[in-house]
């Protein structure tokens, strides 16, 4: 059984008050940044702008604090200074889902930008054996209207922000104990070992490389190895295709890259992906196959959700392995994940299996993705703010049709 807590209140750390345009976010700068934001405030001067950076940068991004009174190493008048100037407060949990299989879903609530209104989007959370990877948005809805995607029936709102996409990890951190006891000693050295996030992908809600600066920053941020001290080779990117950034990803982040394929004819393709009128597959293909560092070691990923008689045939599973010769990759092959509406099925398991042989047999791992949290929306394909919230008819409808077996591998 599915469990849903409204924690709005209940969770204090997360209870906060929220940046706003008076007080600034400091989550998301870079050190730099950082440090020039203490001077231009008048808070310190330039001559301790860099020690000062460096002593804030500790407390947000390795001991994950979200309140400027726990920093014990600054004296009280700077942290009073800080807080009446600065913010570092999480956003707003609306929701925590858990599925049956561990999955965890969250709903986050970011105040206005600007002249705009509150956003909400949603962030999940996958436990595996020996590692657990958090699935991030980078915008508020989508732009790319994938014709499988639930996220893509919901209109963009805008760009999330270097903070809002770090606000989602850091978030995870805390309801998972990620972060060090407050009880740690200040200067400890806190294991990498251990942590319940071990990866993260940026896979949910939105296309990253149409937000490519805010996306840049903030993994740069998570990578930093005095910090949040994510490995890159841990953080995979995910795009459908947008292959100016996809080259300016290899050169300015050098994190894994994923792509979201779908389909190996242009025709079908542009269907599904419609971003694939603009750039096509011979694009992309040479995009992926410039990708820096590519090697047995650092493969591609290429996701493919298996859609019932669309593009599950053996002839598709040979033109596959044609179409990525030559490039280290391995294949994600993922059950279609069904959602109220939609007009397409998922594979039968015996076609799933049969075209995995196909491509297996050409020397691609091509491993079958097992749906994780399915039963509250948190599966590929399915993320959707509840700003844009289900009716109780589409949740029936959708509880009907995993049990009449659509969709079920």
């Amino acid at each position: 059984m599915a469990l849903s807590f409204d924690i709005t209140s209940a969770d204090t750390r997360n209870a906060l008050r929220p940046a706003t345009k008076e007080k600034p976010p400091l989550i998301g700068l870079s050190r730099t940044e950082l440090a020039e934001a203490l001077v231009a405030s008048g808070i310190v001067p330039e001559r301790q702008a860099k020690m000062r950076a460096s002593q804030l940068w500790h407390w947000l991004y390795v001991r994950g604090v979200s309140d400027f009174s726990e920093m014990f190493n600054i004296s009280k008048d700077l942290r009073a200074t800080l807080d009446r100037r600065f913010s570092i407060a999480r956003p707003e949990i609306v929701e925590e889902q858990i599925s049956s299989d561990g999955t965890r879903k969250w709903l986050f609530r970011f105040p206005p930008r600007g002249a705009g209104r509150p956003v909400e989007i949603e962030t999940v959370y996958i436990p595996e054996e020996g590692r657990g990877t958090l699935c991030i948005s980078s915008q508020v809805g989508c732009t790319l209207t994938c014709s499988f995607c639930h996220t893509g029936t919901q209109k963009l709102v805008r760009n999330l922000t270097a903070e809002e996409i770090l606000a989602q990890l850091m978030i995870a951190r805390d309801r998972l104990g990620d972060f060090p006891d407050r009880d740690t000693p200040a200067g400890a050295i806190v294991p990498a070992e251990g942590r319940r996030i071990t990866n993260i992908v940026m896979m949910g809600m939105g296309e990253p490389l149409y937000n490519f600066e805010e996306v840049k920053k903030a993994l740069l941020i998570a990578s930093d190895g005095d910090g949040l001290s994510l490995s890159k080779r841990r953080i995979t990117l995910s795009t459908s295709g947008v292959v100016p950034e996809i080259y300016r990803t290899g050169d300015e982040i050098g994190v894994m890259l994923a792509i979201s394929l779908h389909a190996v004819r242009d025709d079908l393709r542009d269907m599904l992906v419609p971003i694939n009128k603009k750039y096509p597959l011979k694009d992309l293909m040479e995009a992926c196959r410039a990708y820096p560092g590519l090697s047995n070691a650092r493969r591609i990923t290429f996701e493919y959700v298996m859609l019932k008689d669309v593009n599950d045939s053996l002839a598709d599973a040979r033109e596959l392995v044609r179409l990525l010769r030559g490039i280290p990759a391995k294949i994600n092959l993922i059950p279609f994940n069904p959602w109220p509406g939609t007009n397409y099925q998922c594979s039968d398991w015996e076609t799933i299996e049969k075209f995995a042989d196909a491509v297996n047999a050409a020397g691609y791992a091509s491993p079958i993705r097992t749906p994780r949290g399915r039963d509250i929306l948190a599966a590929c394909g399915q993320l959707k703010s509840e700003s844009e919230r289900m009716k109780k008819s589409d949740r029936l409808a959708l509880e009907a049709m995993m049990i009449a077996g659509h969709g079920e591998a």
